[in-house]
């Protein structure tokens, strides 16, 4: 039996900077390539929280109202009318990315497609229009989007799935980490993933540095070997790690990140920075011969992810600290913003008439 779609369900949404609401959303009619997808769980990223606290996401500037969100699993409610992708009733995970070259006239290694120049994301001002995102129900998406969840993949453990793909990119972008010492400045959701992946990849130490103690506890759940609060400026330069992924996304964060690093290493730049430019000492890069490696977003990572969150390979429950009903979204945003109070908060969708994933 086909699932009726509603024409408006209840989405979050922002107008500019300060202004969030939950409100009713269109939606839209599938195209043939598309799928409905029921949404049960959407994560919030450190972009969506951008949006709404400045009205920009680094380069990305809010200049419409946009729907927040690219983190979302749920469930196929109606297959694509052309036939391809998973059938109704199959729980499914969401690759938020639509790569595109766009005319050709800027220039990106084709191999690897989340730099492709025209590209869109869920949930992104990139573009205008912007793109919109996934925080509402019911969701047509192109069924080259949808994974498939491996058997037995509860959908609130693949919930987790789009930033431990992020942080399995960065991994990939430090080389082969195995038998290293690896430091990750900021154990934020994002920060704590990079702990678990580099845990999960052989790294033979991995040093957690944090603002706040409470992210630092996540992370030693996660793998960490040594946490250090970012205010012991001294013995974050000590730990001279062979690699260092930067996941605070500030200039500071950056800056230890460099100062730390032993010499002939390698740092990842993995937080987003602000736009413009950055008081960051790059001599001492320079002296030490260190390689500074960029890290955004991530191509396939995705369903290796899955796979390693089914096989129990990769952990990642304790990054997830919070749930809230769609309804109480301004709340789930409001907590999400306040890195001693939370890890990866989740919103939910529920639905006894048509929830059953």
């Amino acid at each position: 039996m086909t699932t009726e779609i509603p024409t408006v369900a209840l989405g979050l949404v922002v107008h500019a900077a300060g202004d969030l609401r939950v409100e009713p959303v269109p939606v839209p009619r599938p195209a043939p390539h598309q799928a409905v997808v029921e949404v049960a769980y959407g994560g919030i990223c450190g972009s969506d929280l951008h949006y709404w606290q400045h009205g920009a996401a680094g380069l990305s500037i809010l200049q419409e109202p946009m729907l927040l969100g690219h983190e979302v699993v749920g469930t196929v409610r109606r297959g694509a009318a052309d036939g391809t992708g998973p059938a109704a009733g199959t729980p499914v995970a969401v690759h938020p990315a639509r790569p595109d070259a766009g005319d050709g006239s800027i220039r990106y290694p084709t191999d690897r497609p989340n730099l492709s120049p025209a590209g869109t994301y869920l949930g992104s001002a990139a573009h205008r229009p912007h793109t919109q995102g996934a925080f509402v129900q019911f969701l047509p998406l192109d069924t080259a989007m949808l994974r498939p969840l491996p058997p037995g993949l509860p959908l609130r453990t693949a919930a987790v799935a789009e930033p431990a793909a992020v942080a399995w990119h960065a991994v990939s972008r430090a080389g082969d980490v195995a038998g290293k010492r690896v430091l990750v400045i900021g154990a934020g959701p994002i920060g704590a993933l990079v702990v678990a992946v580099l845990a999960r990849s052989g790294a033979s130490e991995v040093v957690a540095v944090d603002l706040h103690a409470e992210p630092l506890a996540r992370a030693t759940a996660l793998g960490a070997t040594r946490t250090l609060l970012a205010t012991d400026v001294a013995g974050v330069a000590a730990v001279q790690s062979d690699v260092t992924i930067e996941s605070s996304g500030s200039p500071r964060g950056l800056g230890a990140a460099i100062g730390a690093t032993a010499r002939g290493g390698r740092v990842v730049m993995l937080g987003l920075l602000p736009p413009g430019d950055q008081p960051v000492n790059i001599a001492t890069a320079i002296a030490r011969e260190l390689e500074l490696v960029g890290s955004f977003r991530f191509n396939a990572e995705i369903d290796a992810v899955l796979g390693a969150l089914a096989e129990g390979s990769l952990a990642v429950d304790p990054v997830i600290t919070h749930e809230y009903p769609i309804a109480d979204a301004l709340t789930a945003m409001a907590v999400a913003a306040d890195p001693q109070r939370s890890g990866k908060v989740l919103l939910t969708w529920t639905d006894p008439a048509t929830s059953t994933a």
